[in-house]
Parts: C-alpha cells; structure tokens; sequence
C-alpha cells in the first residue's frame, strides 16, 4: 500500500500541520481522528489494515487529518470564547487548506470518523456539503454544548448540527444541500454509547423531519463505543458505499 506522510503550514492556527495518505486510486475518504487523537490513530488501531483490500485494489484512498480537540474541545477549564475560536480557526484549515490540496479534480469526498471524528465528519458535511458526497459517522455526538455546558455564542451554534438543522428556516433550501448525498449515521448500544446513540438518532429524525434521507444504523447492546467494533462497521458500511457508487 502506498502511505504518505506530510507536514504543511497552515495559514489559518499558524502552524505546521501533519497529516497522512493510505493509496494511491479510487474514491478519496477523509478520515477525522477520534477526541485528542492524530492523524495515525485509523493505523495504529487497525482501521487502515480492515480496509486494505479495497485500498489496495485501487477503489479508495484515505486522507487522515490532524486534530487540536486537546486545545478546544476537551479543554474544559480554558476560556470558552477562545477555544470556540480555535476550533473554528481548525475548521477554517481543513475546509480551506488541507481538502483543497488533496482534492483531485474537485472531487467530493466521502467524510468519516469515530466519536468526536465522528462528531467533526457530520459538522463539516453539513456545513460544506459542496466538499462531500457522503457523510459515514460512527459514534458521533452532534451537540456542541456538551463540551461547553452553560456557554452560548454564535460559534456554539454554527458548530451544533443538532441546532442547526433544527433551526434551519428553509427546508427546501436544505434539500437542495444533500440532494442526491448520502448519509450514514451509524451508532451502538453497548458501553459508553448511551450519549451518542441518543445523539444519532435525533439528529436522524431531525434530518427526516425536514425530508432529508439519512440511514440511522443502530447496532446492538453488546456493541460498544471502541475500535473493535468501529472496525467492524467500517468494513460493512464502506462496502455498502461502495456498491452504491458502482451502481451510480
């Protein structure tokens, strides 16, 4: 498998920013790390060897960013305006730097991650949907507030999808967003899921309340919010996006 590994400046956080590439053909995926994680956790728990023969096959490759979750979201002492701002500076990055660069003749990415890359996958899907062709969320918590409890501001908001499509004035509008996108809200029952399964599944009736098709795809009790199983979807539901590609 051709794996690449880059450092680059970033104009938006000031900094150098890493991140890595697994293949060389195929439809692109763009991989956010789980809360605090780098660019190498997908690697370093298995997730690239599970997807290695259709990575190897030419039919994906994989872009896995950076994050700075330890410096926003999980800082929970920090100033609360301050974090929200880095974030969004972050997101400015990636939606500005980083898949401009790795674009290959404007293509739309498939965006996915676990937990918090999870969380990340569904926010900059919903809010660049001109940027992605498919949304494939594991574990995902879709409420900004929960990191920042008894904090309210215009970014909180911006960076809430359950807030933001709740709200969102003009269904038609929002239609015309995700027309012909898919978009895969998969979640267990198991340990450490209780949240985010509660989280998974509003946001899918709130996208269904304004007519926009999703797949809530809930697994079962004994699936918990780990790797082991993450692994597992990821083999499944790749597999099924792909076959919808290839039938398109």
């Amino acid at each position: 498998m051709e794996v690449k590994y880059y450092k680059t400046y970033s104009n938006s956080l000031q900094r150098d920013m890493e991140y890595k590439t697994y293949g060389y053909a195929g439809q692109g995926v763009f991989v956010f790390p789980s809360q605090d994680q780098r660019f190498y956790e997908w690697e370093d728990n298995g997730m690239v060897e599970v997807l290695a023969p259709i990575i190897e096959s030419g039919l994906i490759h994989l872009i896995c960013c950076d994050s700075i979750d330890a410096e926003t979201w999980s800082l929970t002492e920090g100033d609360q305006q301050k974090r929200i701002e880095l974030h969004e500076r972050w997101f400015d990055y990636i939606t500005t730097e980083l898949i401009p660069a790795v674009r290959r003749d404007n293509e739309q990415f498939i965006v996915t991650g676990c937990s918090m890359g999870g969380y990340h996958a569904g926010n900059v899907f919903f809010r660049r949907p001109d940027l992605f062709s498919a949304l494939f969320s594991m574990s995902g918590l879709f409420y900004a507030d929960y990191f920042f409890p008894n904090y309210s501001s215009e970014l909180i908001y911006r960076n809430s999808p359950e807030a933001y499509i709740k709200e969102f004035y003009d269904p038609n509008i929002l239609l015309d967003q995700y027309c012909n996108k898919t978009i895969v809200l998969c979640c267990g029952q198991g340990q450490w899921e209780d949240i985010t399964c509660a989280s998974t599944q509003r946001l899918g009736s709130l996208l269904a309340s304004k007519g926009v098709s999703s797949w809530v795809d809930i697994w079962g009790e004994d699936v918990d919010h780990d790797f082991s199983w993450w692994r597992k979807q990821a083999v499944y539901h790749f597999g099924k996006l792909l076959e919808q590609r290839i039938a398109a």
